[in-house]
């Protein structure tokens, strides 16, 4: 018997996620601990990711475990993140990073149940801050910042 449903479909989560991952890398050389190929850390990986997946799960079904139940999908929640990073990516183009990144920053936040302007906008300052200084200064990615129609 599943004591704690909880943290049994999280370990078959990861469980399965990590054989999936192991499963793939088997496609590309694995190469040895001295040189390592372009599949040995996926698989490694993912063989950690399934053990650790597995113990999680079986530690669910132990008499020690808490009794714990699984709460039905929040299915507006994962609409509205979705909607945010669609409506990022569709931005991005067109209307530059910093107007894309506020867009997905302030439909996020509708998504929580805990929502006010004043941590939504702090928030979107730093993150845009912080993405800014990462990619675009600090890695040199090549995205449009600003509006086409602006010119800039």
């Amino acid at each position: 018997m599943i004591r704690n449903k909880q943290d049994f479909w999280a370990g078959v989560l990861y469980f399965s996620i990590g054989i999936f991952f192991a499963g793939f890398a088997t496609q590309y050389k694995m190469g040895t601990a001295a040189k390592m190929g372009p599949g040995y850390f996926p698989f490694y990986l993912g063989v950690v990711l399934s053990l650790i997946g597995a113990y999680v799960a079986l530690s669910a079904l132990r008499k020690s475990a808490d009794v714990n139940t699984v709460d039905s999908f929040d299915w507006k929640t994962i609409g509205t993140i979705l909607g945010a990073v669609l409506a990022f990516a569709l931005l991005l183009p067109v209307m530059g990073l910093y107007i894309a990144l506020l867009a997905l920053i302030l439909i996020s936040a509708f998504a929580s149940h805990e929502f006010s302007w004043k941590g939504t906008a702090i928030n979107a300052v730093v993150l845009i801050g912080m993405c800014s200084a990462l990619f675009v200064y600090g890695l040199k990615l090549q995205f449009p910042l600003y509006p086409k129609f602006l010119g800039l």
